[in-house]
């Protein structure tokens, strides 16, 4: 299994056996034995992080109590921490231990995680944002992640007074994200990776579908009963809990019968094995976008070709709620007013010409 966690570390026994351990500058190593992925193994891994052995006092002062980090610790053993899905307490607890990590200022030996919480400012919380200035997605989720667990923080922990980040502002986004496909981009996909193979039946599924690539890996065939696709999206099973009914199309369903599968899903490793996360089957699909010369497309990519596609064929905000499970219509207007500004500008154009 595919973790991308700092300071993780794994080797291979004499029975073949994968073991985790989490190696520090100036700590012992510590062994983590939990289930890879699960909440308990992501609970182990941070309080190795935080509160694991080690060999000096200066270490341990990190943990102190009444510190951002021990802060920290406190959330991730929280009810509303362990109500989050694993992906999303793997992901918020790495993004939260990387600030606890950072120096207060270059080359200085005390960390933040280290700092008081009463001393922690707006001026700190900028500081990590600022730091993370290159990278706007990466500052957005500092502030975010920082501010929910003060937030909680306020509710929970006796001291805690009021959320020092409300006043730290979320940094603009000026980029559009993943590549989204067009029309013939998909087309080159088909042309290199043939119907049959493993690759068209992916990139058919997420176009055909707007499964994220964390949802694509679980798909099996008993998801399929009378021509209906019925599952449950990963990203919001503790959320919105809304369950998917969506209709296989034809396109898709030839796709399946021409192409190998799984017991248990339709995509499948080279050993015929489902794929461990959505995150080695993004990375073994970008491998496969790299061969039919497509670089720039990604997994993600699809689904947001899949919403253009069907908005300038006609379908609302409504509409596209219902394929991709979007709980507000802010997300699919942003593929409708692109469709309608082309189709208003199609008809308008006209009248630029003078009678």
């Amino acid at each position: 299994m595919e973790l991308n966690l700092k300071h993780l570390v794994s080797d291979t026994d004499r029975h073949g056996n994968v073991r985790f351990y989490v190696r520090m500058k100036d700590r012992p190593k510590v062994r983590i034995k939990e289930d890879p992925g699960s909440p308990e193994f992501l609970r182990a891994y941070q309080n190795a992080i935080v509160n694991g052995p080690a060999k000096s006092t200066k270490a341990q002062s990190g943990v102190s109590q009444g510190t951002l980090a021990w802060l920290g610790r406190q959330y991730m053993a929280s009810t509303h921490f362990k109500s989050l899905d694993a992906t999303a307490q793997r992901r918020r607890c790495a993004i939260l231990l990387q600030c606890f990590e950072e120096p207060l200022k270059p080359g200085s030996e005390l960390t933040f995680g280290q700092c008081p919480i009463n001393r922690f400012g707006a001026t700190q919380g900028r500081i990590l944002r600022d730091r993370k200035a290159g990278k706007p997605g990466a500052a957005r989720n500092r502030v975010k992640w920082l501010s929910t667990m003060f937030s909680w923080a306020v509710e929970e922990i006796k001291g805690v007074e009021f959320n020092p980040m409300r006043d730290v502002k979320k940094p603009s986004s000026k980029t559009d994200g993943f590549h989204t496909w067009d029309v013939d981009e998909v087309r080159q996909f088909s042309a290199h990776h043939k119907l049959g193979t493993m690759a068209h039946l992916a990139m058919s599924l997420m176009l055909f579908t707007g499964a994220r690539r964390s949802d694509a890996v679980l798909l099996g065939r008993q998801h399929i009963r009378n021509g209906w696709l019925k599952f449950k999206p990963g990203k919001t099973r503790k959320s919105t809990q809304i369950v998917l009914d969506l209709p296989v199309l034809p396109i898709l369903q030839r796709v399946i019968d021409a192409s190998p599968s799984s017991d248990l899903t339709f995509l499948a490793t080279s050993l015929g094995r489902p794929f461990a996360s959505g995150n080695s089957f993004g990375n073994w699909f970008r491998e496969r976008c790299d061969e039919a010369g497509l670089p720039h497309c990604t997994a993600h990519g699809l689904r947001k070709a899949g919403a253009v596609i069907a908005a300038h064929n006609g379908a609302t905000d409504r509409q596209l709620m219902a394929i991709y499970g979007w709980a507000s219509a802010d997300e699919a207007s942003v593929y409708t007013k692109q469709a309608d500004q082309k189709r208003l500008a199609g008809a308008a154009m006209a009248f630029l010409v003078p009678d």
